[in-house]
């Protein structure tokens, strides 16, 4: 049965020594053994140095055996081990080394100390060592060899070795001083702390004024605010400048004066009482330029209508720099450039007044400059271009075209555009300038458009040109309503001229005895007419018309005769008159002969015989002064009738008659109206 039940076996057995392999003298460590069997049981544990034990215990193998060790020494330095045994078998860990190190003594006198003070260190070493260290705050400050002849080295009765080291101490506050030696390449060391207290504090520097000008009469003063009293004054401590400034006179201690330079400096204070230096921090004396006058003017172009970008801007002046822009003498907007990739730009809405705006710079509450007035050009976008043919666009001729925007800034360049296609271009750059372009033929007249741009870049299409090319005159025709032949007087008479060719066509009626025209009229048909309303013999004569219109070209039709016959009426009026003014004539002279005839009755011898008369009348005219009705002129001069009077003679009967014959007696008459012949 009990052969039956397994051996325990021991697998693993580990030593550990806390908190380190290597503490310092007079410190405390704790050996840990631990085993790990096969199955838990009572085993017994045992820590050795080198061969003897220094702790052994039965116990459960689950739980460890602590082993602690105090207030150790040198001699407790060696070989560590652990052993387990369970039954018969045995298992003993690994040796672990343990060194205890000897630190050394240090002595710091006083303990207390103030800034400048000289303090003496002294390390004391417990056993030999080659070299001693002493550090202030980590930094080496002095390295030390025993077996030297080395000032402040010596050796105590026990034969331990004493080094001292005296230094003053400079810096207020705690200071940690360590010793540190070196034995077998083993370093041992010990630290120590004092406070040191402040003689005086680092002075500070002061600027007055604190904005100061390129020139400016400017002040610096150096002060510390605290000292310690019952050590030091204020006037123990002297200050000076680092490094010292050649533009700086000293007005007392620790104040100095003079004109500010033109470029910046870095300065700072020293306050010094014997051992104790203190500066302070370095202080920037960076004089302000003044600023320029500053100048104004418009971001990109001034459009008419849009709102405007007005840039202001100083070249010299030290940041922050105030701009204010001004219009008239009202401040409109501010801003502060403080950078000097900022810049100080406003927006107005409108451009009209530009020139009433200024700008004003200043850095300081004093010294503002103002600019001139802002100059800005404003431009104008170009309007719609109009297209239009100079003068008639006369079939077969040459035509300019002329293209005209009504705003827009100059210069302007103006394309004239077939389609789609650039033809010609031109460049109007003055006021008296005209784009007129010239093509060679009427055709396609309605093609053509315009392009018309400026400096906005922005160009502007105008409608296509109106397609209107004058046709010439030709083929003048006049034409007479009612027929020659049946024109008589106080009938009403129409020249009609017609031509071909574009209207408006300007007629004009002459006669062949004028040059002045008898009519003349504006009519937009092919044909219009001159009217006579009433005719009479004194509208007899040539006629022809003349037309022209805006191709510039007159014609004239063939010369018409017009011949106005006197109207039958008038013949038959003046036939009558005649007829009664002979008849009244032939009864006058009847009756003037009748009694012509009875006083010569009387007046002869009464033998003589009375014997009747035979008065016959003859009525003869002119051959000239025959009348023809087919004349159209009525003569002016008056007609004369010839009449013969035949007076037949009595016979005288107691007598034989002297003679016989016949007496002619022609009488003129004149004829009224003319025209009427007797």
């Amino acid at each position: 049965m009990a052969a039956a039940q397994k051996k325990t076996y021991i697998k693993k057995v580990t030593l550990s020594i806390k908190p380190s392999h290597e503490v310092a003298w007079d410190t405390n460590v704790t050996l840990r053994c631990q085993a790990v069997l096969s199955k838990p049981e009572v085993v017994q544990f045992t820590i050795y140095k080198s061969e003897d034990v220094v702790c052994t215990q039965n116990m459960s193998s689950s739980n460890d055996l602590l082993c602690p060790l105090t207030n150790l020494k040198v001699a407790n330095s060696g070989p560590y081990s652990c052993g387990v045994k369970s039954g018969d078998k045995e298992e003993t860990s690994s040796n672990h080394e343990l060194t205890v190190t000897e630190a050394p003594v240090l002595q710091i006198n006083p303990i207390e100390a103030t800034e400048g003070d000289e303090i003496t260190l002294t390390c004391v070493a417990p056993e030999q060592a080659a070299e001693f260290y002493f550090y202030r705050d980590s930094e080496n400050i002095k390295t030390m060899k025993t077996n030297s002849t080395q000032a402040g080295t010596e050796h105590l009765s026990e034969g331990f070795p004493k080094v001292n080291h005296s230094l003053l101490v400079l810096d207020k506050g705690p200071a940690d001083f360590t010793c540190e030696l070196v034995v077998k390449r083993v370093e041992k060391r010990t630290s120590k702390n004092i406070s040191v207290a402040e003689l005086f504090s680092a002075p500070t520097l002061t600027l007055s004024p604190a904005e100061v000008f390129q020139e400016d009469e400017v002040t610096l003063t150096c002060r510390s605010d605290s000292y310690a009293s019952e050590r030091l004054n204020d006037s123990q401590l002297m200050y000076s400048l680092d490094p010292p400034q050649d533009f700086l006179y000293s007005k007392s201690n620790g104040v100095f004066y003079g004109k500010a330079p033109k470029s910046e400096i870095n300065v700072s204070c020293v306050a010094k009482d014997k051992n104790v230096t203190k500066s302070s921090e370095i202080s920037t004396l960076r004089p302000k330029v003044p600023v320029s006058i500053p100048e104004i003017s418009v971001v990109g172009p001034a459009i008419l209508g849009q709102p405007v970008k007005i840039l202001c801007r100083s070249h010299t002046g030290s940041l922050p720099i105030n701009y204010t822009l001004v219009k008239g003498y009202t401040p409109v907007r501010a801003t502060t450039v403080r950078l000097a990739s900022e810049e100080a730009v406003f927006t107005v809405e409108s451009t009209s007044d530009l020139g009433s705006y200024k700008c004003e710079a200043k850095n300081s509450l004093k010294n503002p400059q103002l600019s001139e007035g802002l100059i800005a050009a404003v431009i104008v976008p170009v309007s719609i271009p109009e297209i239009s043919v100079v003068g008639p666009a006369i079939l077969g001729q040459p035509v300019k075209i002329f293209c005209r925007s009504h705003t827009g800034s100059l210069p302007i360049n103006y394309t004239l555009v077939k389609g789609y296609t650039p033809v010609r271009a031109t460049t109007v750059r003055l006021a008296s300038e005209e784009a007129v372009f010239t093509v060679e033929s009427t055709s396609d007249l309605g093609s053509y458009k315009c392009e018309a741009k400026n400096s906005l870049k922005n160009p502007q299409l105008s409608e296509r040109l109106i397609d209107a090319v004058t046709v010439p005159l030709s083929n003048p025709t006049m034409t007479v309503i009612p027929d020659l032949a049946e024109i008589t007087e106080g009938g009403r008479l129409y020249l009609i001229c017609s031509v071909e060719g574009t209207p408006p066509v300007t007629f004009k009626w002459y006669r062949s005895d004028d040059e002045n025209p008898v009519y003349a009229v504006t009519s937009y048909s092919h044909n219009t007419h001159y009217q006579i309303p009433v005719l009479s013999r004194k509208h007899s004569g040539r006629y022809r018309c003349e037309a022209a219109n805006p191709a510039n070209n007159i014609v004239y039709s063939d010369f018409v005769d017009i011949h106005v016959p006197m109207a039958l009426w008038k013949k038959a009026l003046i036939a009558g008159v005649c007829a009664l003014v002979v008849s009244a004539l032939v009864v006058v002279l009847e009756l003037y002969f009748k009694s012509k005839r009875g006083k010569e009755t009387y007046n002869p011898p009464a033998s003589q015989a009375s014997r009747s008369a035979d008065i016959s009348v003859r009525t003869q005219r002119p051959p000239e002064t025959v009348d023809n009705e087919e004349s159209s002129v009525v003569t002016t001069e008056p007609e004369v009738d010839y009449t013969e009077v035949v007076n037949a003679q009595p016979v005288d009967p107691s007598r034989a008659p002297c003679s016989q014959g016949t007496d002619t007696v022609y009488s003129e008459l004149q004829n009224s109206p003319p025209g009427i012949k007797v």
